[in-house]
């Protein structure tokens, strides 16, 4: 509720028999997401990471440790039969980030996303009982539309940490440097890199969408983080993708009607 309020809000429109699964990956996906941020030496994320793989090994060995989040976490294993690959992608992906780089361009950054923010969304769908392929599909183009609109957001909290992370091939293609958004600057080129970056989680958002009719229902529970993604793409393209502009960093009140409504039409 605290750390990821919309993954929470979201989660709690879950079915009964999933819901508290469902905040136990929550839970474990916010300890390897923020470690990159409460470090000082990569080492000490090293051994914070091998912690978490270490935990998941013992979680399949039926031996979790005595932590709440990896004794929760057991359990949902055990009632789904949740598939150990995901767990260990999301813990490789965030300790490879660890490097505090910003990615060389899109498709590194949509890789990292496909291996957290998917991968995460892979694990959810098991919990509701859902193994289809199309689902899955739906499933990887969402989690990377969440990954590219995360960076996004974290832009300007980065940036107040004399750090950018944007892709930058495409920083390149505008004439655009890291000064230059660490600067706060709101010249036209520095928000069409903003802009390009935004359509391309938006492009990711269609193309989940194009094949919602072969996704089964049941699956449509775990997609609703589609809403916060869309209110933020919207917000965005009403302040002329300024990045910086005050209203994108305030929590959306009328977000949990949204979702209300998504779900009692059976969308996503």
């Amino acid at each position: 509720r605290k750390r990821d309020y919309e993954g929470f809000l979201c989660s709690l429109l879950l079915p009964v028999e999933s819901r508290t699964s469902a905040f136990a990956l929550r839970a474990f996906n916010m300890y390897p997401f923020q470690i990159k941020d409460s470090i000082t030496q990569k080492t000490t994320g090293l051994m914070r990471m091998q912690f978490w793989r270490d935990a998941v090994e013992d979680i399949y060995s039926d031996n979790p440790p005595h932590q709440p989040v990896a004794t929760e976490l057991w359990r949902a294993v055990k009632r789904h039969n949740l598939t150990k690959m995901w767990f260990m992608k999301i813990i490789d992906e965030r300790e490879k980030n660890l490097d505090d780089r910003p990615y060389r361009n899109i498709q590194e950054l949509e890789t990292y996303a496909e291996n957290t923010q998917s991968a995460l969304l892979y694990l959810t769908l098991e919990t509701l009982g859902v193994r289809d392929i199309h689902a899955d599909h739906a499933a990887s183009h969402i989690g990377k539309a969440q990954g590219i609109v995360t960076c996004l957001r974290a832009t300007p909290y980065h940036c107040t940490r004399q750090k950018v992370f944007l892709p930058m091939d495409i920083c390149m293609l505008h004439g655009v440097s890291q000064e230059d958004f660490i600067r706060g600057k709101q010249e036209k080129n520095v928000r069409d890199v903003i802009y390009d970056i935004a359509s391309q989680a938006h492009i990711h958002l269609e193309h989940a969408r194009s094949f919602s009719k072969k996704v089964p229902v049941k699956a449509y529970p775990a997609f609703f983080c589609t809403v916060a993604l869309d209110d933020y793409l919207y917000n965005m393209r009403k302040v002329d993708f300024n990045i910086f502009h005050p209203s994108l960093q305030k929590k959306s009140t009328l977000l949990p009607l949204y979702l209300y409504i998504r779900s009692w039409k059976k969308t996503y």
